[in-house]
């Protein structure tokens, strides 16, 4: 699987595109990014089949943003379907995610006890409502993001927005390469350091139990301290 985002001053339907046709190399059966497109309207696309059918169904759609995130997904928990493929929404939090969340049943069971519902098969799903959950508490999305991986077991590196927060991209990481793209009032986020190579030279590769909270100003980076 691959992630890539931006958050910038600029259209960044194009980055996402290309960071994720830049990860096409570890293979993938299905594609999508999500875009905030104004406060309050975060707009997705998703296919299975290569990433040039998720680029032209953005086009086709419209879809722009200042920020937004990326993913190429190889099934693991569910099938090759739309509704499987990444981003996953929650309540206005879009999030992406690689790895493998090994506590994702016991979660499904507490969140669907919370009233919420799965639209898909996969692990991810329980993460977006995960954040969902404590953002609606915290009202503070890294604080979010912290305290939903807290529950979780297991391997992941993620990237989240949240429909109110446009200048604010959040990412955490433990057992899965993730990093940060360092640019002139813009910042990036990839798995895979092609993905940003042709936005900036300049990265951080985030430690397991990292966190990092992206404006478009900087970037601030959190261990488990």
């Amino acid at each position: 699987c691959g992630i890539v985002g931006a958050i910038a001053n600029r259209d960044v339907t194009p980055i996402l595109v290309e960071g994720l046709a830049r990860l096409e190399y570890r293979g993938y059966d299905s594609a999508g990014i999500a875009l905030l497109s104004a406060p309050g309207d975060i707009r997705r696309v998703r296919r299975v089949g290569r990433v040039s059918e998720t680029a032209q169904a953005a086009v086709a759609e419209g879809v722009s943003g200042h920020m937004g995130i990326g993913h190429t997904r190889w099934a693991t928990h569910g099938g090759v379907t739309e509704p499987n493929a990444h981003p996953h929404v929650s309540g206005g939090i879009a999030l992406v995610h690689n790895g493998i969340i090994e506590n994702h049943e016991e979660q499904r069971d507490a969140l669907r006890a919370l009233g919420y519902e799965f639209t898909s098969q996969t692990d991810t799903e329980v993460i977006a409502h995960l954040v969902h959950h404590h953002y609606h508490t915290l009202h503070d999305l890294h604080a979010a993001v912290r305290t939903a991986i807290e529950e979780l077991t297991g391997a992941y590196a993620i990237a989240v927005m949240a429909e109110d927060r446009p200048d604010e991209l959040v990412v955490a990481r433990m057992g899965c390469p993730l990093l940060v793209g360092l640019g002139d009032g813009e910042q990036f986020i990839a798995s895979d350091v092609s993905a940003v190579i042709g936005q900036t030279r300049r990265v951080i590769f985030l430690e397991d139990g990292d966190t990092a909270r992206l404006t478009r100003s900087g970037v601030s980076v959190f261990d488990t301290g």
